[in-house]
C-alpha cells in the first residue's frame, strides 16, 4: 500500500485537483478535518478523545490525530493507499505517518502569492442564491446583477482581504518550508506549477505520479 500528500495554498485550486486525481487513481481523498467530524458522530472512542479539545476550541493533538489516521488505513477502501490531503503539516507528522503508510508521491501545487491574492479577494457571492462570481475569471453579465437570479444584493466574505490571505499564505509557507525540504530529501517531492490551465496541471501531476 503507498499513499500520496497533496499540498497547496488556500485558492490554489487543490480541491478540484484532488477530486480529478481520485478520479484517476481511485485514492480516497483524506483530510483531517473530515476523519475528526466522523469520528465524532460516530461516537469512537479516538472521536471523544477529540471532541473534548474541540469542544473547548484547542487543537486536537498529533497523538489522535495518528490514531485516527491508523483507524483509517485499515479501512477496506484503504488497501491500495490514500491520498491525504493538508496533512502532515510538519515533520513530526511526516515521520509519524511514514511508520503507518508509505508515501510514495508528495505533489505541491504551487502558485504565486500575487495570484493567490487576486483569486481570493475578487470572489464574491449572490446573497440571495449563492450563485458564485469573480472579479476577473467570472463577473456577472451585467454588473451587479446576478445571472441566475437577478438579484442586485452582492456580498463578499469578511475574510476575503488582502491582508487576512497574505496572513494565512505566510502560515502556510512557514508550516509547509521544512516538510517540503523533508520530502525532497527523499525525492518523492514534487512541485507543480499552479498557475495554469487547469487540465495542463492535472496532466503534470498524474505525469508526477506514475
Amino acid at each position: 500500500m503507498t499513499s500520496i500528500v497533496l499540498f497547496g495554498p488556500p485558492g490554489a485550486g487543490k480541491g478540484t485537483q484532488a477530486a480529478r486525481i481520485t478520479d484517476s487513481t481511485g485514492l480516497p481523498q483524506v483530510s483531517t478535518g473530515d476523519m475528526l467530524r466522523a469520528a465524532v458522530k460516530n461516537g469512537t472512542e479516538t472521536g471523544m478523545a477529540a471532541k473534548q479539545y474541540m469542544d473547548a476550541g484547542q487543537l486536537v493533538p498529533d497523538s489522535i490525530i495518528i490514531d485516527l489516521i491508523k483507524e483509517r488505513v485499515l479501512e477496506k477502501d484503504a488497501e491500495n493507499g490514500l491520498m491525504f490531503d493538508g496533512f502532515p503539516r510538519t515533520v513530526p507528522q511526516a515521520e509519524a505517518l511514514a511508520e503507518i503508510t508509505e508515501v510514495s508521491h508528495v505533489i505541491s501545487i504551487e502558485v504565486p502569492d500575487e495570484r493567490i491574492v487576486e483569486r481570493i479577494c475578487g470572489r464574491y457571492s449572490c446573497a440571495s442564491c449563492g450563485a458564485v462570481y469573480h472579479d476577473t475569471f467570472n463577473p456577472t453579465s451585467t454588473e451587479g446583477v446576478c445571472d441566475q437570479c437577478s438579484s442586485t444584493e452582492m456580498k463578499r466574505r469578511a475574510d476575503d482581504n488582502e491582508s487576512t490571505v497574505l496572513q494565512r499564505l505566510g502560515a502556510y509557507h512557514e508550516q509547509t518550508s521544512p516538510l517540503a525540504d523533508w520530502y525532497d530529501a527523499k525525492g518523492i517531492f514534487h512541485r507543480i506549477d499552479g498557475d495554469r490551465d487547469i487540465d495542463q496541471i492535472t496532466v503534470d501531476i498524474l505525469q508526477a505520479l506514475e
